[in-house]
């Protein structure tokens, strides 16, 4: 059992490590616990068997039940929070945990002090949690079933993901609206994606920019990702389409603004290119986002121009 109940960018994180599970141990049953608004970035994985929801509103002794029936020889405990620990500790099964850097990412956030020797991706966190797993480097993948069809013909697309959950991680809609009229007049069509919370974003960016189309659904990550394969890139906030992207084998390119590449949550892909304003001592000031820039200037985002991040994708791809 691996246990992984949030984000969709750390359940994507996941798949290099159940595919190297898989691997080492082919006739073994693998299964998942996620939150229900999760699945479907592992709902389609055929290495899985058996996929159980963890939905807090539910009666959670009957998850318990089910989980028991199965007398799992091993839990891996992914989430390593107060409820991930409480039902591995219901499973009567060996457990390894994921090692967070807690204190770690405290001081560098509080103190600026960086005690990261090196930068290591989440995925690399998790196998080194799990004793005789060798890490080995695989793209997160989100398989995306055959009959699914793009919403779009083929065509010379640039995608733009521009949500996010927290603003300070929200490069400005403003300059989203700037780098689309500079990638349009090139002739690129830019395909908007997001979920639920993103769809007014996403329409007023439609509106401004020629020929935009709007992919935004409400929170269908498995057509998300198939639009998403149309593009030649997609260019995104630090957020789970991000991750999106890399596990359909999109190259990438992602703004980051309070957050940094210390924490593990880079576009993990050899075909990415993360742009950050690394002069401003006050970053990081949050591991997961605010709500607002405390020191009131923002300049995280606001100084990573649209005409800095066009001359990035020019040099990244071949417009």
């Amino acid at each position: 059992m691996i246990i992984r109940l949030s984000s969709l960018g750390d359940v994507l994180l996941t798949t290099p490590v159940i595919s190297a599970l898989q691997q080492k141990f082919p006739n073994t049953q693998i299964d998942f616990l996620v939150k229900p608004q999760f699945l479907y970035a592992v709902k389609t994985n055929p290495i899985l068997n058996h996929i159980y929801e963890f939905d807090k509103s539910k009666n959670i002794d009957l998850l318990l039940k089910s989980l028991q029936k199965n007398k799992y020889n091993l839990v891996i405990d992914l989430q390593n929070n107060f409820r991930s620990r409480k039902i591995s500790s219901k499973l009567s099964a060996k457990v390894y945990r994921f090692k967070k850097p807690t204190l770690n990412k405290f001081l560098l956030v509080n103190f600026k002090w960086n005690l990261f020797k090196k930068v290591k991706s989440i995925p690399q966190m998790y196998f080194e949690s799990i004793p005789g797993l060798d890490f080995n480097f695989q793209k997160p993948s989100l398989f995306v079933p055959e009959e699914v069809i793009s919403s779009v013909k083929p065509g010379k697309y640039i995608g733009f993901a521009p949500g996010s959950k927290h603003f300070t991680k929200m490069w400005p809609i403003e300059y989203f609206n700037e780098l689309g009229k500079l990638l349009s007049a090139k002739g690129y069509t830019i395909l908007l994606f997001g979920g639920s919370d993103d769809k007014e974003i996403c329409h007023n960016l439609k509106q401004e920019i020629p020929g935009a189309i709007d992919l935004s659904t409400e929170n269908d990550l498995i057509q998300i990702a198939r639009d998403m394969k149309e593009c030649k890139l997609i260019v995104c906030n630090d957020s789970g389409l991000m991750h999106t992207a890399v596990s359909v084998d999109v190259p990438v390119i992602a703004i980051f603004g309070s957050t940094v590449k210390e924490f593990g949550f880079a576009p993990y892909s050899e075909n990415s290119l993360v742009i950050e304003n690394e002069e401003l001592k006050c970053r990081p000031c949050s591991h997961i986002g605010k709500d607002k820039c405390p020191k009131s200037h923002f300049k995280c985002m606001l100084e990573l121009t649209p005409e800095l991040v066009h001359n990035k994708i020019e040099k990244f791809i071949s417009l």
